[in-house]
């Protein structure tokens, strides 16, 4: 997937507010290693590493773009490294991942993947939007079978509501007191955002939602299938205010000793 940094951040304010309620969910420790999974612009690794100057901090993140965005944030024990999430080696006394991982498939065996690079004693913290079964994710997914033969079959979601793969609390608290994490506190919480009508839902989800599908399409093709999908929305919000409500899932955990 090709991202944009800068189209990311035309709600840079309205995004960045559950990462600090994720950074303000951690407990102080002796943090000697720590890792940003999907780091993308560097924010929170650079936050991380101020807030624990004896730790190593690793960004790590697969997007180019998003890299080089990261790399203007130096400090001496920060570094940032492409990559994939699945692909992490190393072990880590904090992982901490900022809606990332719901990019990716099956969370109970993503957790239990990850859950050995986590060391004795260490805390895991994750942050997921949960918006699926909202209604633009409903009619881009609607938007992605009258395009079926462009994007070669490709959706992200299901029409079906519970087609993601992230979890509610209850469920990631389930699976990771079956890891043997203690300490486990797992929430939902809304953030309202107030959009400009259909054009500006359309735009907030040009940042994310819509990035695995442009990025399958040609610049032609791209066009149409926005403006198809910009009047899904319109049918569906067509007055000139959308209170979008923000809707994401933080856990934290800790490993025992």
């Amino acid at each position: 997937m090709t991202w944009n940094p800068d189209q990311y951040h035309r709600f840079k304010e309205a995004r960045s507010a559950p990462a600090r309620d994720l950074q303000a969910m951690l407990p102080d420790g002796p943090y000697r290693e720590i890792v940003d999974l999907g780091c993308g612009t560097g924010e929170q690794a650079a936050a991380l590493a101020a807030r624990f100057p004896a730790a190593r901090v690793l960004g790590l993140d697969s997007s180019p773009e998003m890299l080089a965005r990261a790399r203007e944030h130096s400090a001496p024990n920060l570094r940032f490294e492409g990559g994939t999430i699945l692909e992490l080696d190393g072990t880590y006394d904090l992982m901490y991942s900022n809606a990332a991982l719901q990019w990716l498939p099956d969370h109970p065996t993503l957790l239990a993947r990850l859950w050995p690079r986590l060391r004795p004693g260490g805390v895991l913290a994750v942050q997921v939007p949960a918006n699926h079964d909202h209604a633009s994710h409903r009619l881009l997914s609607a938007t992605a079978d009258d395009f079926r033969a462009e994007l070669g079959g490709f959706t992200r979601f299901g029409p079906a509501h519970g087609a993601s793969p992230v979890l509610t609390p209850a469920a990631y608290a389930e699976t990771l007191d079956a890891l043997g994490a203690t300490d486990i506190t797992a929430l939902s919480r809304v953030y309202p955002v107030v959009l400009d009508g259909a054009a500006g839902l359309l735009d907030w989800t040009r940042g994310t939602a819509l990035v695995p599908y442009l990025s399958r399409l040609d610049t032609e093709t791209g066009r149409r299938f926005e403006a198809a999908y910009l009047q899904k929305l319109t049918d569906a919000f067509p007055g000139e205010r959308v209170f979008y409500a923000f809707t994401r899932v933080l856990f934290v955990a800790r490993k025992p000793t």
